[in-house]
């Protein structure tokens, strides 16, 4: 008896020409992606809840309030003193996927009306509407940013970071340990805004 070889039977050209396109267009998806993806400059790490309500208890956030979170991540602490205290607040990030899923987030807890969610670069951010603004960034970034924030800011405003001071020229008024975890805390006075507004921006 003869013995037949078995072999797999060939695409017909029209299916691996189609297959061949789909798989070259998927590589250039990915590759436009990871081209245009933003280079951050913090990276995401969410902060805890036990220390997004300090923070809030820390700058007293009510009703009155406009709250700004730099880099806000998942939204959770504007969304959080919206929901609890009854503040609006907006919450500014360079990665956009963070910020659809805070989006998603404040309409997942009923605050939509009360928060604004938007991409951008916080070193060019307009902050000059908060009466709080909260921080969980890196060191270097705290440095860079503190001059904006005495530019911008009303004197009276509250500033609360998680795990970062300003550096030796903005020494907290207040300094809080939560387990591993610092708070610091400041207020804008009328000296920071006179340095502020002495500054080139």
């Amino acid at each position: 008896m003869q013995s037949r070889s078995r072999s797999r039977p060939a695409l017909p050209i029209g299916l691996s020409g189609l297959f061949l396109f789909a798989l070259i267009w998927a590589l250039g998806i990915a590759g436009a992606r990871a081209q245009t993806s933003p280079k951050l400059d913090v990276p995401y790490v969410p902060t805890p809840e036990n220390i997004v309500n300090r923070m809030l208890d820390m700058a007293k956030v009510g009703k009155n309030d406009v709250l700004y979170d730099l880099g806000c991540g998942d939204g959770r602490i504007v969304i959080t003193a919206a929901k609890e205290r009854g503040a609006t607040g907006v919450g500014i990030d360079l990665n956009p996927v963070r910020i659809e899923e805070a989006k998603a987030n404040a309409k997942a807890a009923g605050v939509e009306s009360q928060v604004d969610f938007k991409v951008g670069d916080l070193f060019k951010a307009d902050v000059s509407k908060a009466t709080v603004v909260t921080l969980y960034l890196l060191p270097e970034v705290n440095r860079k940013i503190r001059p904006m924030l005495w530019k911008q800011l009303k004197v009276g405003t509250r500033v609360v970071s998680h795990d970062f001071d300003m550096g030796a020229e903005w020494p907290p008024e207040r300094e809080e340990r939560i387990g591993g975890k610092t708070l610091y805390y400041w207020t804008i006075t009328p000296a920071h805004k006179a340095a502020g507004n002495s500054t080139k921006s």
